[in-house]
């Protein structure tokens, strides 16, 4: 919990934010509704969760049946209590629980890392409450925004997190240099180290540095906002886009001090054979946004191949320096087969119409870009994912860490829904199924924590951290798939007929244990209503 000091300068700051802001904006820019007395359970003095199978966090494998005690918002004890297919025994378990909650035959892991999260929209409240009911439906607890919203709006939001005033994710918040602040532009190394202080003094978590449009922030600038962060504990996170890659690929920006690199930019950039740059059509603009992504499929062929020397020593120039990689591999699936993404079963009752106009074909929404997308542009990132995962894969195996994130909300992708997707796409990377838990869970929670020097306080299943766990009536090793809100579809041999199995059953933040289907319920029903409004407004149609 902060202290009230530090409350009242976030505040003070944010008020003197918003009023550099449009009254429109202004508008919107109102705290979540607030969570209802029905919503969550707890925390409880002395919760014990009883017979569960855990998957620990830590990549290893699992173990059961284990009582596990939770009090307040810390696991205070894990207590093996007997093994498989025998009667537990009653004289090992832990007593004086003033709530129990019986787990037999079911697998609980910590709380989820969802290490690349917007919100949606301008920080609608509205809005808010509906994305994060979906993240927390499929059990992630943690968020890092990059942004979540608007920043002082995002920093309202983590607090009150924090508090568990709202149903939300715990919230770390990474800004763009120069955001929300009134000093002018970040164009400087001078100006970079200001905002750093000022981003400190607020409790920013971190830097988001984008290299997307012309003026892509200067070597040395990023270096400044890397160096300065370092030393108030601020982590940094690039997207190192197009127009700024051809002068800090993810090799530069590592060795200038960069935490970690989220989705591909910058890797392939970082061992091309022919070019220096990337062999662009001469009729290439990169404000069209069909050629920006379609031209990004065709890097497989421009980059050094899996075992080749400037592969390994990309590999081990990255573990030298503690490189991060957060892929997000599963925003950029579309490209590779759109009629997937687009066909997914959870759209119609979890997919708001808003949110699926946006995704329609546009030259002006960012990444609705199919104006006329072909077998060739999805033959190209079919073979870009093949050796982009072998590349994840071969850092994996080193000893690099690779997060899970999601950047949903764009490309025909869905909160909550495309996290999990995200895992599966880790297992066909090569991942063992717990070290795709462990990137789920230990590596984000690292990666937030290593900037301040802090020790985990969340990640892995563990006396004396907090209680962030998600609980599953199925063996999610088996199958990710049960991991999905809407479950996995299973043919029922007594009857004949099909029938949806898991879906997470419980998700649990600071011991607080939420039902993640009725969760999940809220969302079908904030779409239901969209849905009932636009036909009226329509006069009827759907």
């Amino acid at each position: 919990m902060k202290s009230p000091r530090v409350l009242l300068r976030v505040f003070a700051v944010a008020l003197l934010g918003a009023a550099a802001i449009s009254p429109a904006l202004s508008a919107q820019m109102q705290p979540t509704t607030p969570r209802g007395a029905d919503e969550g359970d707890g925390p409880h003095e002395r919760l014990i969760l009883r017979g569960a199978t855990i998957i620990d966090g830590t990549g290893a494998p699992p173990m059961g049946p284990v009582d596990i005690v939770i009090e307040g918002d810390r696991i205070v004890q894990i207590q093996t209590v007997g093994y498989p297919g025998v009667p537990i025994d009653e004289n090992r378990r832990p007593s004086g629980a003033t709530k129990e909650i019986d787990l037999s035959g079911m697998y609980v892991m910590p709380g989820f890392v969802d290490m690349h999260a917007h919100t949606g929209g301008p920080g609608k409240a509205s809005q808010a409450e509906y994305v994060y009911k979906l993240w927390m439906g499929h059990g992630i607890t943690t968020s890092r925004g990059v942004g979540h919203g608007p920043m002082m709006w995002a920093l309202g939001e983590k607090a009150a997190a924090e508090r568990n005033e709202i149903v939300a994710p715990r919230m770390f918040t990474y800004a763009r240099p120069g955001e929300a602040w009134d000093r002018g532009a970040v164009d400087s190394p001078e100006k970079a180290r200001e905002w750093v202080q000022w981003a400190a003094q607020v409790e920013v978590d971190g830097a988001k540095i984008d290299g997307l449009k012309l003026g892509a922030m200067d070597p040395d600038i990023m270096a400044a906002v890397i160096d300065e962060g370092k030393k108030f504990g601020l982590g940094s996170v690039a997207h190192l886009g197009q127009m700024g890659v051809v002068r800090m690929t993810a090799l530069d920006a590592a060795e200038v001090g960069l935490d970690m690199m989220t989705h591909y930019y910058g890797l392939m950039e970082s061992m091309l054979t022919d070019y220096s740059v990337q062999d662009w059509p001469l009729d290439y603009n990169y404000q069209d946004e069909q050629h920006r992504f379609g031209n990004v499929g065709r890097l497989w062929n421009q980059a050094a191949e899996p075992g080749s020397e400037k592969w390994n020593d990309l590999i081990d120039r990255f573990l030298e320096l503690g490189f991060g990689i957060d892929p997000t591999m599963t925003i950029y699936e579309a490209s590779r087969d759109v009629m997937r993404s687009r066909e997914a079963d959870f759209h119609e009752e979890y997919t708001l119409p808003s949110q699926w106009d946006f995704y329609q074909p546009s030259r002006r929404a960012h990444g609705s870009y199919w104006f006329y997308w072909t077998s060739e542009d999805e033959y190209h990132w079919k073979r870009f994912f093949q050796k982009w995962m072998h590349f994840l894969n071969d850092y994996k195996n080193a000893g690099g860490r690779v997060t899970t994130g999601s950047d949903s909300g764009f490309i025909y992708k869905l909160y909550g829904f495309d996290y999990i997707r995200e895992l599966e796409l880790l297992r066909e990377a090569g991942f063992h199924p717990v070290e795709v838990v462990r990137s789920a869970t230990l590596f984000g929670a690292e990666e937030l924590h290593d900037p301040k020097g802090a020790s985990i306080d969340f990640g892995i299943l563990r006396a004396g951290l907090k209680a962030d766990l998600v609980v599953v009536d199925e063996n999610p090793l088996q199958n990710l798939k049960v991991l999905y809100g809407n479950g996995a579809v299973k043919l029922n041999d007594e009857t004949g007929e099909t029938e949806r199995v898991g879906g997470i059953k419980y998700t649990i933040k600071d011991g607080i244990v939420y039902d993640a289907q009725q969760l999940l319920a809220d969302v079908r029903e904030m779409v239901r209503r969209a849905k009932d409004a636009r036909a009226i407004s329509d006069g009827g149609g759907s």
